[in-house]
């Protein structure tokens, strides 16, 4: 089962490399990575989807709970959540694929945020689903390069993850 846990960590170096290193050494796969600093600067959120069964994510959480940076963790998957992540995806647009693809742009309500002889930068944010729809959308060939953000993540209405 897909779990988005995100935790409040000391923003410090080498706290994302333990955090890392925590589910190499273990074997457990980190699907997306996301990490920033909050509204507090001596703080970063970080937002990880991971896979696995109850058991697995609450080992991971305990064992996440035991770094020393780590100051809380919440498997926000658990409830009520909001999830987005945000691509650019470069594509080739040259004769009728132009009108195309800002067709399908509007459909998917994304924005063109850069315009050449020869290709177009296409930004789009929502939930995993659209985004990957939106690659469906699009012919295979016409892709020069993608980029995602991976899951930023918060839990709705009053769950909130702050000291």
């Amino acid at each position: 089962m897909r779990h988005v846990i995100s935790l409040l960590i000391e923003n410090e170096s080498g706290a994302l490399s333990r955090v890392s290193g925590l589910f190499s050494a273990r074997g457990y796969n980190i699907e997306s990575l996301t990490v920033a600093p909050t509204e507090d600067a001596s703080m970063s959120r970080m937002t990880i989807v991971t896979s696995g069964s109850d058991e697995i994510i609450e080992q991971i959480t305990k064992q996440l709970n035991k770094l020393i940076e780590v100051v809380k963790v919440v498997d926000i998957s658990e409830a009520a959540h909001i999830e987005r992540e945000l691509m650019l995806i470069k594509v080739r647009a040259t004769g009728k694929d132009r009108e195309e693809i800002k067709r399908t742009t509007d459909i998917f309500r994304a924005r063109i945020i850069d315009v050449t002889e020869a290709s177009y930068v296409i930004e789009l944010t929502g939930n995993q689903a659209k985004l990957d729809a939106f690659i469906g959308a699009l012919d295979p060939t016409l892709i020069l390069e993608t980029v995602r953000s991976g899951v930023c993540g918060v839990g709705r209405g009053d769950r909130v993850l702050k000291l």
